[in-house]
C-alpha cells in the first residue's frame, strides 16, 4: 500500500469583504503618485479617446497630464477668475472649460488656442461638458440658476433652462439621447430637461417638495443606459428611475459628510463616491452594496476612472491630486469593441457562431473575465499526470521518524496548520508521546513556543490543550533545572487563565442578554 501524504486541514475563516476577489482587485490600484496644485483640485476628466490623457482643472489654469508619466504636457491658463469643469471632448481634441467670471471658452488642445467663446452667464460656470451624443453642442451651468446648450459652430445658445430657483453645481448630457441633459442644483432638486421643447421633463426631489428639509444636491450621475441616475445631497446617494417618472429606488448612506463626487467604472458595472469624510467607496450597482473602500489624506471634491480602467485620479480640497496606478496583467481580455473588431478583420466569423465572445462586465467579477472553451468535441487531450513529490515532513513520517518530523514543522516558516495537521496524524499513529520523549531544553523549547502561541486560538486550542497536558506529564520531573523552559511554562498558564476568565465572562454577558430577551418575548413587545 503507498504512503498516503499528510492531509493539511483547511479550517473556514469568517467571511471578509477585504479579501474577496472584488477588493483585491481595486487594492491592484496602488503607488499613488501625489501632485501639488495652488488651489482645491475641483475637477478631473479622462479623455475617451487614447492615450487618455487627464484635464485637471485648479486655479486660473487647466493642465494636461499624460497618464504613462504623471507629467504635465499642457498648460491652459487664459482664464480671469478660477476655473471650472475642464472637459475634453469624445475625440481628444478640444477641451472646455468655464470660469468664475460665466464666461465658457473652447480649447484646441494641441496648439491651446482659443477656438469659441460664450458669455451670456453673468454668474460663474461650474459645469461645462461636451454632449456624448452630439459633439458640437455643450452643456453649461451656472450660479445664475440657468442651465445652457451652445452650438459651438454656430457659437450661439440653442436652448436656456430656467426651472431651477438655486446655484446648479452639477449636470451631465444623457448617454442615450442627444436632447436630454440631467441637472442637479442647491434648490434640492434633481431635474431632467429636453432640449425640444425646452421645458423641465422630470423633477426629482428627495425633499418631497418641502422647501424646510432641503439639502442642495452635489452631483448627479446618469448610466449610460439613459433609464437610471444617481444623485448625492449630502452624505446621502439615491437611486432614480427615470423610465418610471423619477421614483426613487434605493437611498444609500455609507459616507459620514457630504458626497462631492460621482464616477463610473468603463463598463458602469461599479459606482465609485468621493466624499469630505476623506473616503471613495465603490459599490457593486447590481446590489447597491459597498465592494470596497478607499481613504484618501484630505478630504475628495472630484473623482474620475480612466477609460482602460488603469487609473483613478482623485482631487482634494488641500490642493492634492492623486492618481493611483494599475498595471494590467497581460491575461486580460480586450474590450467588447477591440475584441469584436479583431475578429472580424481575421475572419472567424464561426468563433460568434460558437458562442464563444466573452460577457465583459455583466455578472462577472472586476478583473476577471472567463472564456468559453471551443474546439472539435471529438478531439481528445491526453494528459500526462506527474507524481507529487513528498514533503519533508512527509519523508520523515514514512520513514517513522516521528521526532523529525515534529522538528520539521515547528520552524517559523511552517503555517500552523500544517504543523497541527502533522501533529495530528502523530496521535492517529500513537506516534506523539514518542516524538515528544528524550528532549533537551533546546529541542523543548520550539514545542513549548507553539502551545503558547496558538492555546487561545479556536481552531487548534483543543489540540494544544492535548499536547500541553502530555508535555506537563512528561516533563514535570525536569521541571526548576532550566530557566527558558520555566518561562514558557508559566506564560502558558497565565495565557490559560487569561483564557478562562475570558470565556466566564462571555458565559455572563450570554445570560444577561438570554434574560433581557426572555423578558421580551414574554411581553410580546418585539426586539428593535
Amino acid at each position: 500500500m503507498d504512503y498516503q501524504p499528510v492531509i493539511v486541514k483547511v479550517h473556514p475563516r469568517p467571511s471578509n469583504f477585504k479579501s474577496s476577489p472584488e477588493a483585491r482587485y481595486w487594492r491592484q490600484f496602488k503607488h499613488p503618485v501625489f501632485v501639488k496644485e495652488y488651489a482645491p483640485v475641483t475637477a478631473v476628466h479622462f479623455s475617451p479617446a487614447r492615450p487618455h490623457r487627464y484635464a485637471v482643472t485648479a486655479a486660473t489654469r487647466v493642465q494636461l497630464y499624460a497618464p504613462r508619466t504623471q507629467k504635465v504636457t499642457k498648460t491652459i491658463s487664459r482664464f480671469k477668475d478660477v476655473a471650472r469643469s475642464g472637459s475634453i471632448r469624445a475625440d481628444g481634441k478640444l477641451l472646455v472649460a468655464g470660469d468664475d467670471t460665466g464666461l465658457i471658452q473652447v480649447f484646441d488642445i494641441n496648439s491651446r488656442a482659443i477656438l469659441r467663446t460664450f458669455d451670456s452667464h453673468k454668474q460663474p460656470v461650474h459645469v461645462t461638458k461636451f454632449s456624448f451624443l452630439a459633439p458640437t453642442q455643450i452643456l453649461s451651468c451656472s450660479d445664475d440658476t440657468t442651465v445652457r446648450i451652445w452650438d459651438v459652430p454656430a457659437q450661439s445658445c440653442i436652448t436656456t433652462f430656467t426651472s431651477h430657483t438655486d446655484y446648479v453645481r452639477t449636470g451631465q448630457p444623457s448617454t442615450s439621447s442627444p436632447h436630454l441633459y440631467l441637472t442637479g442644483s442647491y434648490d434640492a432638486t434633481v431635474r431632467l430637461f429636453d432640449s425640444r421643447s425646452g421645458q423641465c421633463e422630470m423633477v426629482m426631489s428627495p425633499a418631497g417638495g418641502s422647501s424646510s428639509s432641503s439639502v442642495p444636491v452635489e452631483q448627479v450621475l446618469m448610466f449610460p443606459s439613459g433609464t437610471v441616475a444617481v444623485s448625492s445631497a449630502g452624505p446621502i446617494l439615491r437611486v432614480w428611475d427615470l423610465v418610471a417618472g423619477g421614483r426613487c429606488l434605493r437611498a444609500l448612506s455609507n459616507h459620514q459628510k457630504t458626497v462631492t463626487a460621482l464616477a463610473f467604472d468603463s463598463t458602469a458595472s461599479r459606482l465609485l463616491s468621493g466624499g469630505l469624510d476623506q473616503m471613495v467607496k465603490v459599490y457593486d450597482v447590481s446590489t447597491y452594496k459597498v465592494a470596497h473602500t478607499m481613504r484618501y489624506p484630505a478630504p475628495v471634491l472630484c473623482l474620475a476612472v480612466s477609460p482602460d480602467e488603469t487609473h483613478i485620479a482623485a482631487g482634494m480640497t488641500d490642493g492634492t491630486l492623486s492618481v493611483r496606478r494599475r498595471t494590467p496583467k497581460a491575461s486580460e481580455a480586450q474590450s467588447d469593441a477591440s475584441l469584436a473588431a479583431t475578429i472580424l478583420r481575421s475572419g472567424t466569423f464561426e468563433t460568434f457562431l460558437g458562442g464563444a465572445m466573452p460577457a465583459i462586465g455583466q455578472g462577472t467579477i472586476k478583473g476577471k473575465v472567463k472564456a468559453k472553451p471551443f474546439g472539435d468535441l471529438n478531439e481528445f487531450r491526453i494528459e500526462s499526470r506527474r507524481a507529487k513529490r513528498l514533503k519533508s515532513y512527509d519523508k520523515l513520517l514514512k520513514n517513522f521518524k516521528y521526532s523529525a518530523a515534529l522538528d520539521s514543522v515547528l520552524r517559523k516558516n511552517v503555517p500552523p496548520t500544517t504543523t497541527f495537521a502533522l501533529i495530528q496524524e502523530l496521535i492517529h499513529r500513537d506516534g506523539l508521546r514518542i516524538a515528544l520523549a528524550g528532549r533537551d531544553d533546546v529541542l523543548l523549547e520550539p514545542i513549548l513556543r507553539v502551545l503558547v502561541k496558538y492555546v487561545t486560538d479556536p481552531r487548534f486550542g483543543e489540540m494544544v490543550c492535548d499536547v500541553a497536558g502530555l508535555v506537563i506529564q512528561m516533563y514535570t520531573p525536569i521541571l526548576g533545572q532550566s530557566p527558558l523552559i520555566d518561562t514558557l511554562f508559566l506564560r502558558l498558564r497565565k495565557k490559560v487563565q487569561a483564557e478562562l476568565r475570558f470565556q466566564k465572562e462571555i458565559q455572563r454577558t450570554k445570560g444577561a442578554l438570554d434574560m433581557i430577551f426572555s423578558a421580551v418575548a414574554s411581553t410580546n413587545i418585539p426586539p428593535r
